[in-house]
């Protein structure tokens, strides 16, 4: 009765349900979302997903974690590898994602288990040199991953399916808001699971762990088991959105896209929107990845139409400007904001006493 009622006041007091309801209706109203819009927005949400399971290990546990996009790279790699048409096995896009998502998860645990008492620096180093590692390899073993050139290409979802005379997986290659659809369907199903989880006996684990590891032991919580769950669920959750974002390319593409440079970019999302906190994490990634995926390409192109075509000189760009730009507004928000544009409650909490 009280997971009713818990469930009756998030919806009738979040800005969430909002949202994702305007995002299901722009594409019926906007025609550009069919298009490059669309396929913009598409990246955007999938590396929503991605930040959510970072927001679990950094977030909810309390652990730092820098190499989450290797699992993004491996989700990804899973998938080309189970349904490109040259490797033997081609089997269907549900199947490979489920596949995805159970390696990862193994593969976090395997991460996890020999690195559960280390914490902080330690622990950062140890995720860091983990995902050059998974990004090296991803590079070098040519005959499996097809190296700097990637595997290609990889069949859209329903490809070969006739659903009421629609060719469904030709319709999602001609039609980015098929992709759309499905990455926001993907990324409110997570933030759904998540909302649970963090309701549940596990997410108050997570938490106590996180607050202080003695204290929650002392209690009965397996302290091994629940960070051991945390690597897991965030390294599922990274290998979902990245055997999404390999679908929606065709290809798995050039394998340093998996580095350190894009999970230290996941990472500052979820600083941004605040550690610990769904939305707040959303927010984070429509932020800092709308700003740099949507908004500077047209911005770009709107400067260049401004510039007069007798100029000589070269045109206004703010893609060169972006990291710069990213970087001030992080240097901002630490300054007065420390706790995240939408901080959950008990960490904004906690980091009030601290400077106090």
């Amino acid at each position: 009765m009280s997971g009713r009622l818990s469930d009756r006041w998030w919806l009738a007091n979040s800005w969430e349900p909002a949202v994702f309801g305007l995002l299901a209706v722009a594409p019926l109203i906007i025609p550009e979302f069919a298009g490059g819009l669309g396929g913009q927005f598409t990246t955007v949400m999938i590396l929503g997903v991605a930040a959510l399971g970072l927001n679990v290990m950094v977030g909810f546990t309390g652990l730092l974690h820098l190499g989450i996009a290797a699992f993004l790279g491996i989700g990804g790699m899973t998938l080309a590898i189970l349904t490109v048409p040259t490797n033997p096995l081609e089997i269907g896009f549900l199947p490979a994602v489920l596949a995805s998502v159970g390696v990862t998860a193994a593969v976090g645990l395997f991460l996890g288990a020999p690195t559960l008492r280390l914490r902080g620096d330690y622990l950062a180093v140890v995720t860091l040199v983990f995902g050059e590692v998974v990004r090296a390899l991803l590079c070098n073993l040519e005959q499996i991953t097809g190296g700097m050139q990637g595997l290609g290409p990889v069949p859209p979802p329903g490809a070969g399916v006739i659903v009421g005379g629609v060719d469904l997986g030709r319709s999602f290659i001609v039609d980015a808001r098929w992709f759309y659809y499905l990455a926001l369907a993907v990324l409110g199903a997570v933030v759904l699971l998540l909302r649970g989880i963090e309701r549940s006996a596990l997410g108050r684990a997570w938490i106590a762990v996180r607050e202080d590891a003695l204290a929650a032991a002392t209690l009965g919580i397996s302290v091994t088991r629940v960070r051991l769950s945390a690597f897991a669920i965030a390294a599922a959750i990274a290998g979902l959105a990245g055997s999404l974002s390999v679908a929606s390319l065709g290809t798995t593409g050039d394998p340093n896209a998996f580095g350190f440079n894009r999970s230290v970019a996941i990472l500052c999302a979820v600083i941004l929107g605040g550690l610990g906190s769904i939305p707040g994490t959303l927010v984070g990634v429509a932020i800092l990845f709308g700003f740099d995926i949507v908004v500077i390409p047209w911005a770009d192109g709107w400067l260049q139409q401004l510039q007069p075509p007798t100029w000589r000189t070269e045109p206004l760009s703010l893609g060169s400007w972006r990291l710069a730009l990213v970087g001030v507004a992080l240097i901002v928000m630490m300054r007065f904001r420390p706790e995240g544009l939408v901080p959950s409650r008990r960490l904004a909490a906690e980091l009030h006493e601290a400077r106090q």
